[in-house]
């Protein structure tokens, strides 16, 4: 089984998943920012961005090249493209599940224009050969193709112009130190504060010709995970229950009920994260127990449960990991109005030290 097909899979189809479907590409082409200056949130990255590119642009050099890691919809390929812009040189988009041989990367580079930026996301999914490859065409802006087969094969160099590289990646903790090392600058991404998400959401807002108050905003954005592709995607699902079910304003309250409509509570929770903490404190009195278990106990595949649910439950505090197993917080019964059951008697007959 191939994790990140499934998990991404499985994130696209749900409202809060921030993986991209079509109709999430579709619309973020239209809400992108263009420059930095546009560009919501990432403070540090951004200023430290500038500062690189001006650089090279004084210079008259091509940028360093970039790697950006952090989860999925903070905004990579959104960067990736303003990169471009402010350098002035076009963009070739590929991905590391795309790039299976090393002919294929050759393919590619030997194609770009000088100072062209070619952006490589999921870089951590690129195949060993491929990747080995990369790092003479990072480095030296030359690869070395073979032709032929066994002993009469010939390595026959390609200069390359100079170029910029974007790599981006939700696991960098995947990519081995030679490849993270040839990057001149990194960048890890933050998710939003609910702030910046409010921001994010107002200036969606406007380019989809919705008007939305301040505490609609606030509201919406108090749901999206700290992820600007959800806030977006939430928004839109919003718009359509408030043209249908209002005069098309949205104010908090039509906020909230819209997104009730879409099982999506106060803290971004949906029905996969609330089964989860429902079946850790309902049917093991909040554990701890095995992840194969709590999967079978909500009637989800174990990659679901383990990639897909508890990364943000335990995010939120709601949810522990530990060596005997998964484990409740009391924020986790405090959101799901549950009390948490008396501890138990110990064996000498007195209560545990947490007892009363």
């Amino acid at each position: 089984m191939n994790w990140d097909d499934t998990t991404d899979d499985t994130a696209a189809e749900r409202l809060v998943g921030a993986s991209a479907d079509r109709e999430d590409q579709a619309v973020e082409a239209a809400l992108r920012p263009k420059d930095l200056d546009e560009f919501i949130g990432q403070e540090k990255v951004r200023e430290q961005l500038d500062l690189v590119l001006r650089a090279a642009r004084a210079r008259g050099a091509t940028a360093d090249h970039v790697l950006l890691s952090g989860a999925p919809g903070l905004g990579k390929t959104t960067l990736s493209m303003i990169i471009a812009a402010e350098m002035g040189a076009p963009i070739r988009i590929t991905s590391g599940p795309a790039i299976q041989h090393a002919g294929d990367l050759a393919a590619i580079l030997s194609s770009l224009q000088e100072g062209e930026v070619l952006f490589l996301d999921e870089i951590h999914r690129m195949s060993r050969p491929a990747e080995e490859m990369l790092y003479m065409a990072m480095e030296d802006f030359r690869v070395d193709v073979i032709v032929g087969k066994g002993p009469g094969a010939t390595a026959i160099p390609l200069e390359l112009p100079p170029f910029t590289l974007v790599g981006a990646t939700t696991r960098a903790g995947l990519l081995p130190p030679p490849l993270r090392d040839r990057f001149g600058f990194t960048a890890h991404m933050e998710f939003y504060e609910p702030a910046e998400l409010e921001r994010v959401i107002h200036r969606s807002a406007n380019l989809l010709d919705v008007e939305i108050g301040s505490d609609g905003a606030a509201e919406i954005a108090g749901r999206s995970r700290g992820t600007p592709r959800i806030a977006n995607r939430l928004l839109r699902r919003v718009r359509d229950y408030a043209q249908v079910k209002a005069d098309g304003i949205i104010t908090r309250d039509i906020a909230a009920a819209a997104l009730k409509v879409y099982e999506v509570d106060a803290r971004g929770l949906d029905r996969l994260d609330r089964g989860v903490l429902e079946a850790l404190l309902k049917l093991f009195a909040g554990g701890p127990v095995g992840l194969s278990t709590l999967a079978v106990a909500v009637g989800e595949e174990r990659e679901t449960v383990e990639e897909v649910a508890e990364p943000f439950l335990v995010r939120e505090g709601l949810l522990a990991r530990t060596p005997r197993g998964r484990v409740a917080t009391p924020a986790a019964w405090a959101h799901l109005g549950l009390t948490p059951p008396r501890p138990a008697a110990t064996g000498n007959g007195q209560q545990d030290l947490f007892g009363t």
